[in-house]
């Protein structure tokens, strides 16, 4: 289905943004500047650095991922599902860490491309540092031979190559943009056209979701990063992101933590409009749409910056 792509697109740093007033106020934009700190000389594999040596992290670009992290030989780097990053845990030990050798370091690390305050250290279950990214442990994997190679990206459900924000690789950015729907009028929506959604339990500016595990499963929370854009007639000072439980970013419009619901099938729908007097389909103002009833579930007419 073809869609009006906007004339522009503006991409939003998510930081410094001016903050509007009423309803849209939000002051949770988070910051996606990057200082890339001093480079240090590394010759061998960063997942096996002698004592005293400088672990080298570095920005690559792979193709179907687009940027990652990788170690000082351009060695795609990942993070496990099953690790923690708040407060950081690495569980891959024993026949794991064979397959996927844990990227360590007794010194403070040193990279280029990566802000310096989202790169840490965390003690392993054999007592080596292991360097973590946004608090996520990060590895290699076994398989890959080279740079730009990134195999494990199928190898394993709980296994992705990592960002030099933390986040999984190759995860879309939101795009957000609107569509009309019949008893609600202007919505916001996905790069899919799928309406977007506020949950009243999280609470406006509140800084954090309460939907987690079955919630939201039913009602994805939709992710966030530097690169996410709005459409025009969007103000972009309205968006911003947060961090979740999980570890990954989530975008919020108006201070509000934004969803789909999966019971939305098609653009121009908005079935969890109302749902339990929580849910509440977003207006391009950063307010829950009105009125209150369920529109109809289809609308033809969507726009959207995706432009497909």
């Amino acid at each position: 289905m073809n869609r009006a792509r906007p004339a522009v697109a503006a991409p939003i740093a998510l930081a410094g943004l001016a903050l509007v007033a009423a309803c849209g106020t939000n002051p949770y934009a988070t910051s996606g500047a990057v200082q890339p700190v001093v480079l240090g000389v590394q010759q061998q594999p960063a997942s096996a650095v002698p004592a005293g040596a400088a672990v080298q992290l570095i920005s690559s670009t792979v193709d179907g991922l687009g940027t990652v992290l990788a170690d000082a030989e351009g060695h795609t780097l990942y993070r496990y599902a099953k690790d923690a990053a708040k407060p950081s845990k690495a569980t891959c030990a024993g026949p794991c860490a064979m397959t996927w050798p844990p990227l360590v370091s007794d010194v403070p690390v040193l990279a280029a491309g990566v802000d310096s305050g989202l790169v840490g250290l965390v003690t392993r279950p054999d007592g080596r540092k292991q360097v973590t990214v946004a608090g996520w442990p990060v590895y290699r994997y076994a398989k890959d031979t080279g740079p730009g190679i990134a195999l494990g990206r199928a190898a394993a459900a709980d296994w992705a190559a990592i960002t030099p924000a933390g986040e999984k690789a190759g995860t879309e950015p939101a795009t957000v943009g609107t569509a009309e729907i019949g008893g609600l009028g202007s919505v916001l929506t996905d790069a899919d056209g799928r309406t977007l959604y506020l949950f009243t339990q999280d609470g406006k500016g509140s800084g954090k979701s309460t939907c987690d595990a079955a919630c939201a499963r039913k009602w994805p929370p939709v992710p966030a990063d530097a690169r996410t854009t709005v459409a025009d007639g969007i103000d972009a000072g309205l968006v911003g992101r947060i961090g979740r439980a999980d570890g990954t970013s989530q975008l919020t419009v108006g201070g509000w933590p934004v969803y789909t619901h999966t019971s939305d099938s098609a653009p121009g729908e908005a079935t969890g409009h109302g749902a339990g007097g929580t849910w509440y389909a977003l207006e391009p103002n950063g307010c829950k749409a009105e009125p209150v009833q369920s529109p109809p579930v289809r609308q033809a007419s969507t726009t959207s910056p995706g432009g497909y």
